[in-house]
C-alpha cells in the first residue's frame, strides 16, 4: 500500500517558491533545445519506414503544485517536429515533467491534437543522469486513452521513455511506443530517439521572478 498521511488537506510549508533550483533530475532539461537528427520508425501499410525530424522542445518551469501535502515542481513543455527542410509540422506535444521530492517520483504527461493522452510515471534520485518512465494500457496512474479510431486501428498498450542527461549539456531520450495495429499479429514497436543541444535559457517560473 502506499504510504499516504492521514491528513490529506493540509499543504506543506516552507518549499521553495525557485522551481529551476529544484526540479532535481530534470534539472539538465530546462530551457530551449533543438535536434536536427531525430530518428523515428513508423508503421506503414508495407511495412517499417526510418523518418528522419527536426524538433524543437521548449521546456519551462512552473510554480510548485501541491494536491494537499503532496508537492511537485515541475517543467511545462511544447514540442514541435518537422521533417527537415518542411514547415509543415509533423508531431506537436504539449505537457508536463514533474518531480516530487519527497519520493522520487517522475511523471511525463504528453498529449497530442490527433486523440491521444498519456501519462508515464517512474522514480529517480535527486542527481539522477538517467531514469526510464513507464505507462501501459488500463493503468489508472499510469496510462493511455486515445480516441475510438486510433484505439481500433493503431492502439498504443505501452510506452517507455528513457532520458539521458550528458556531461556536454546535451540531453537525449529514447521512445518506444507499442502498438497492437489492425489485422497484424505482432506488436509494431514505434521508436523515437534524438539528442537536443539548448539554444535558449529557461524563464523563471512566476513565483521566482516576483
Amino acid at each position: 500500500m502506499n504510504d499516504f498521511p492521514s491528513d490529506i488537506f493540509t499543504e506543506p510549508q516552507g518549499y521553495s517558491v525557485d522551481t529551476l533550483s529544484m526540479l532535481g533530475p530534470l534539472t539538465g532539461m530546462a530551457g530551449i533545445w533543438e535536434g536536427v537528427r531525430g530518428l523515428d520508425v513508423k508503421p506503414k501499410a508495407d511495412g517499417p519506414k526510418k523518418q528522419a525530424y527536426v524538433e524543437r522542445i521548449e521546456l519551462q518551469p512552473i510554480d510548485p503544485q501541491t494536491n494537499g501535502p503532496q508537492l511537485f515542481y515541475g517543467l511545462r513543455y511544447h514540442t514541435h517536429i518537422t521533417k527537415p527542410d518542411q514547415v509543415k509540422t509533423y508531431h506537436d506535444q504539449v505537457g508536463y515533467w514533474l518531480w516530487e521530492p519527497a519520493t522520487g517520483n517522475v511523471i511525463h504527461t504528453l498529449t497530442i491534437p490527433r486523440g491521444m493522452t498519456t501519462m508515464a510515471c517512474g522514480t529517480a534520485k535527486m542527481d539522477a543522469r538517467q531514469f526510464e518512465l513507464y505507462a501501459k494500457e488500463g493503468d489508472p496512474n499510469a496510462g493511455i486513452s486515445s480516441n475510438p479510431f486510433l484505439e481500433y486501428a493503431f492502439r498504443t498498450v505501452e510506452y517507455r521513455i528513457q532520458v539521458n542527461i550528458h556531461d556536454n549539456g546535451t540531453w537525449s531520450y529514447e521512445q518506444d511506443t507499442v502498438m497492437k495495429i489492425k489485422d497484424q499479429d505482432a506488436l509494431f514497436h514505434h521508436v523515437d530517439n534524438n539528442t537536443l543541444h539548448k539554444i535558449g535559457e529557461a524563464t523563471p517560473n512566476p513565483l521566482a521572478r516576483k
